[in-house]
């Protein structure tokens, strides 16, 4: 078998892709979106946008990648889109590619915060906000970010069953062992209980227009949507693999992730104290805090950490894998070497979002850092652009959606009802959301 012949087997395609979902996003993100919408009735809008958006643009992903045989750049073309449409592939090749310049530093963060933890270092300052400004205004997270990189480029190059599937198989099931471990301690805190009512009871009086875009666009990018990787992956199953039940699968791991990260994340701030909508900096600094003060909470916050860096790195390696597909079919590049080639440009092209947030103003631009500027563009422009593209192309030119999805005739017109007038428009609703053309106040 060649290395263009490579194929995942059922088992490994669903873990494989829930590991692409299963990232950052969830136990970083959508916490915090989560607690600055009004919690448990933001979480049952966030499963109803799955159901309207997210799986019906993730089985066109899979389809169109397994029809079309090729890397994201091509898959489209493949499927019978003719040459004008190569431009949304490529798209989906260079949005991930630019997304893991700054994903794969975060990633960093997370390795450098489980070894912290584990060896005692990090819960010794309880000054937690210093450290963590400390830590990323200094050099080391540029050591971090090659040591993350290092292992997602390693796990890439041994290919696609012997690599990622593998990987897959061993971290996804271990990432379930750590959040039953994590959800038991935090529900097992002195009131915890409000922060289960919290997350779990809804008020639908906290519900704006702005919550439901936000949970609209945290459906969409929690699947990996618009980045290539469900293009890429989808090339890679066997024409035996049900589709629709993949992507059922691979949606209720994405769910029940969220659900298990929102039992550890709200119980654990509820009980110390803790705002549950203070954004990003919830991970790196209110929840060290948090560890501090429970018995045992260094290992807590290893096992903590360690469970966000497995999270971080299957995101990583799915995402690696887009342009290194590309590569491999443009240039006829043998995967060890495509690795290398990437793997060093993403390295260089990550320094300046790496130094971000030190004290580099030419880093600074527009009210914005380096690191923002790149995930705002890609996160905000190019992400929503290339969904509404495949939505387009799925819905009204390909001639073989009915065959290649795999639906029967009732779900087959379900599906292509949401992917011809609901997804694009949705979809299209987020885009002017998150760039800021589309404003409530």
């Amino acid at each position: 078998m060649n290395e263009k012949q490579e194929r995942f087997s059922s088992a490994g395609f669903i873990l494989a892709a829930i590991g692409s979902s299963v990232g950052l996003g969830n136990m970083w993100k959508f916490p915090y979106i989560t607690g600055e919408n009004g919690g448990a009735a933001f979480f049952l809008l966030f499963i109803a946008c799955l159901l309207i958006i997210g799986l019906p643009l993730l089985l066109a992903e899979l389809a169109i990648g397994r029809n079309g045989r090729g890397s994201a750049a091509t898959a489209i073309v493949r499927s019978g889109g003719g040459k004008g449409w190569k431009s949304i592939g490529l798209l989906q090749v260079i949005t991930p590619f630019l997304i893991l310049t700054f994903y794969i530093i975060v990633a960093g963060w997370t390795l450098h915060y489980a070894v912290q933890a584990f060896t005692g270092n990090l819960l010794q300052n309880h000054d937690f906000a210093g450290q963590f400004s400390t830590f990323v205004t200094g050099g080391l997270p540029i050591v971090w970010q090659f040591a993350a990189l290092f292992i997602t480029g390693a796990i890439v190059i041994l290919g696609v069953a012997n690599g990622i599937e593998k990987f897959n198989k061993i971290v996804i099931p271990s990432l379930i062992v750590l959040l039953i471990i994590l959800m038991v301690r935090a529900l097992t805190l002195p009131d915890a209980e409000q922060g289960v009512s919290f997350f779990l009871r809804p008020d639908f009086s906290q519900i704006t227009a702005e919550s439901a875009l936000a949970a609209l666009g945290h459906a969409f990018f929690s699947l990996s949507l618009g980045m290539g990787i469900l293009l890429t992956y989808g090339s890679y199953v066997h024409k035996e693999q049900s589709l629709g039940m993949a992507t059922l699968a691979i949606g209720a791991g994405d769910l029940i992730y969220a659900f298990i990260a929102g039992l550890i994340i709200f119980p654990t701030t509820f009980s110390f104290g803790i705002a549950p909508d203070e954004g990003p900096s919830l991970v790196f600094i209110a929840l060290p805090a948090a560890f501090s003060a429970m018995p045992y909470g260094a290992l807590f916050a290893g096992l903590f950490f360690v469970l966000l860096a497995f999270a971080a790195l299957t995101s990583a390696v799915s995402v690696l894998e887009v342009p290194i597909s590309y590569v491999m079919e443009r240039f006829r590049m043998k995967r060890k070497t495509a690795v290398y080639v990437i793997c060093l440009i993403i390295f260089l092209l990550g320094l300046p979002s790496a130094l971000s947030f030190g004290d580099y103003p030419a880093l600074t631009f527009g009210g914005k850092s380096f690191f923002d500027w790149v995930d705002f563009i890609t996160a905000n422009i190019m992400l929503p652009v290339a969904g509404i593209g495949v939505t387009i192309f799925a819905g009204y030119y390909w001639k073989g959606a009915a065959e290649a999805v795999g639906l029967r005739a009732g779900w087959f017109r379900i599906w292509l009802f949401m992917i011809r007038y609901i997804a694009p428009i949705l979809i299209f609703l987020v885009f002017l959301y998150t760039t800021g053309i589309l404003k409530f106040n």
